[in-house]
């Protein structure tokens, strides 16, 4: 698999919009839904994924310097793992969304294991 597009931040957070968006939205649309029903402001540099109803689609839009970006990717035989949530937010990190692309489930994936000594 290919490194990693240029937008992950080297810190901040990842929010998922949980839920289907309307993928007609573009920037404006998509602050606005960051501003009033997730309750951030899109201009931190952390990154706001939103879905599609069909899971095929998957937009991100981030605030990158003195501008917004936005990125898209679109699967044309698979489907992505949206996780649904009671919420309206999801706050993940760049590993999860790396999974998320990949199609990998984020709820039931697990981080490898990692060890600091030998015993």
């Amino acid at each position: 698999m290919p490194d990693s597009p240029v937008i992950w931040p080297p810190s901040g957070q990842v929010y998922l919009a949980v839920g289907a968006t309307d993928m007609r939205k573009s920037i404006n649309g998509l602050s606005i839904i960051v501003e009033q029903s997730l309750g951030r402001s899109p201009f931190t540099g952390d990154l706001f994924a939103f879905c599609n109803r069909q899971r095929t689609i998957i937009k991100i839009l981030y605030w990158d310097q003195n501008g917004f970006a936005l990125w898209q990717k679109r699967l044309e035989q698979q489907r992505f793992t949206w996780p649904q949530t009671g919420e309206d937010a999801l706050a993940i990190d760049g590993d999860q969304l790396r999974w998320l692309l990949s199609g990998l489930d984020i709820t039931s994936a697990h981080r490898p294991l990692s060890y600091s000594a030998v015993a």
